[in-house]
C-alpha cells in the first residue's frame, strides 16, 4: 500500500477492524519510511453484485453511482452524509443477502424512494423525478399531489 505522503510502498498495519456495515476491513497503517499514519478500507474483489437494468442488461453494482444519485437528490437539504451512506450500506447488504447476488434497478429505486420519503419529501421528489423518468409536468404534478394526499 503506497503512503499518501511519500509514496513509499512499505507500510505496517497497526490496527484492523471489521467494518461490518461496509462488508470490508478497515486498517490503520503507518509508513515505514516517513512515519505517516493513514487508513485503508479493503473489500473483497470479484464478488461484486450485479444490477439488472430496465433493458435487461447487467452491470456491476456501484456504491459510488448510488451515492452520487442520493447526493444530487439531497443537495442543499438537511440530510447528513451518514444517512446517505447508511442507505448505500443497506442496499449493498440487501444485494449480498440474495443467493444470486443480483438485484433490479426497480428494487433499488423503490427501496431508496421509500427511505427518502421517510427522511425528506423534497429529496424523495427529486430522486423520483429521475427514477420514474417523468415525461411531462402532469405526471410530475401527480406525484407531488399524491405526496400531499398522504400527508393529509
Amino acid at each position: 500500500m503506497k503512503c499518501p505522503k511519500c509514496g513509499c510502498e512499505d507500510s505496517k498495519v497497526v490496527d484492523s477492524r471489521n467494518a461490518d456495515s461496509l462488508n470490508a476491513v478497515r486498517r490503520r497503517r503507518v509508513c515505514e519510511a516517513c512515519g505517516e499514519r493513514f487508513s485503508t478500507l479493503e473489500r473483497i474483489e470479484g464478488l461484486q453484485p450485479q444490477v439488472i437494468k430496465k433493458d435487461g442488461t447487467r452491470q456491476e453494482f456501484s456504491r459510488d453511482k448510488l451515492l452520487a444519485g442520493l447526493n444530487a437528490s439531497c443537495s442543499k437539504r438537511p440530510v447528513s452524509n451518514k444517512v446517505l451512506t447508511d442507505i448505500c450500506n443497506e442496499v449493498e447488504s440487501m444485494i449480498l443477502a440474495k443467493p444470486s447476488r443480483e438485484i433490479s434497478t426497480t428494487e433499488i429505486g423503490e427501496y431508496v424512494m421509500n427511505r427518502l420519503m421517510k427522511i425528506d419529501k423534497v429529496a424523495y421528489v427529486r430522486f423520483a423525478s429521475v427514477y420514474k423518468d417523468f415525461t411531462d409536468p402532469t405526471s410530475f404534478a401527480h406525484e407531488v399531489q399524491s405526496l400531499k394526499d398522504d400527508e393529509e
